[in-house]
């Protein structure tokens, strides 16, 4: 796979399978670990509000027309006062606050580290694959954290664990995509390993175990993002390692505030949406015994 660069004429041509795993399978046979992944796609866009809501308007107009148009006011109603309620009232924000207040922002990190791991989804791969050049999606500040504690910790194995969570693209890898930024951004490449074929945060934390392979008293750093912390660190624990929690990319300023906005905006169905995604997700990962509590906390 060929990346063109940014910086002048450079052609940086990456080898799919350098540092990484090509195949490992946890005692689930591979078609019901893919037809599981495939359904968990499916249920969050069934129920992601960016669907529901319009679905509901469109289905509410529909019966205005017919002889249930009393059922379609109702509909239509009921579905405006929700985004109305939570555009005005910071709902999204509260249960984002509670996820990112879980585990406390790290100003210092203890001496020696032996490693450092970081959770993918912030690089589209499929944008940077058609441009030429990195494309940073939305928790940039994981790729900044980790080349500072790069930086700052010279002698520390690195990590990067990101495959593809597109159902059906499994042929562009965000770990691809990464190796051209962190090379961009100076970094000696040569010193990360790059697990390539996890699809979700479960998957991060058993592959890149299996390919850092920790011992016991190594201490190991964790960067993901402040709302994905709780669940990120709940699958490392149950894949038998607890690496120290390393949050960033806050959406809040700390403590939560029940205060409505002035105006309308739509920023809070959409922070909405993804608290609740969030939420239903470590749900899911407790009923499906990928962590050992609903909400893991620090220590």
């Amino acid at each position: 796979m060929t990346f063109r660069s940014a910086i002048g004429d450079e052609r940086i041509f990456i080898k799919p399978r350098d540092t990484t795993i090509s195949r490992l399978r946890f005692g689930t046979a591979p078609r019901i670990k893919f037809a599981m992944f495939v359904f968990s796609k499916v249920f969050l866009f069934l129920t992601d509000l960016g669907f529901i809501v319009p679905v509901l308007l469109c289905l509410g107009a529909l019966l205005l027309w017919t002889r249930w148009r009393r059922a379609g006011r109702w509909m239509v109603s009921a579905t405006m006062v929700v985004v109305v309620a939570l555009s005005v009232f910071p709902v999204g924000q509260w249960l984002i606050a509670v996820l990112e207040n879980r585990f406390p922002v790290v100003h210092e990190l203890p001496k020696p580290i032996t490693g450092i791991v970081m959770l993918g989804g912030t690089i589209d791969q499929f944008m940077t694959a058609a441009r030429g050049q990195p494309s940073l999606s939305d928790g940039a500040e994981r790729l900044t954290e980790f080349v500072a504690l790069a930086r700052r910790h010279p002698d520390a194995r690195l990590v990067f664990s990101g495959g593809s969570g597109s159902p059906t693209r499994q042929d562009l890898k965000e770990a691809d995509a990464a190796r051209l930024f962190f090379r961009q951004m100076g970094l000696d490449v040569s010193r990360i390993l790059f697990e390539r074929q996890s699809r979700n945060t479960f998957e991060n934390a058993t592959l890149s175990h299996a390919l850092a392979r920790p011992r016991a008293g190594e201490r190991w750093v964790l960067i993901t993002s402040a709302k994905h912390m709780p669940r990120a660190i709940g699958a490392f624990r149950k894949a038998g390692w607890s690496p120290i929690p390393y949050p960033v990319d806050f959406q809040t300023l700390g403590p939560p505030r029940f205060m409505p906005r002035i105006r309308l905006s739509l920023s809070g169905l959409g922070k909405f949406s993804t608290a609740l995604r969030e939420w239903m997700a470590l749900a899911v990962y407790r009923l499906l015994d990928r962590t050992a509590v609903f909400f893991p906390a620090p220590g």
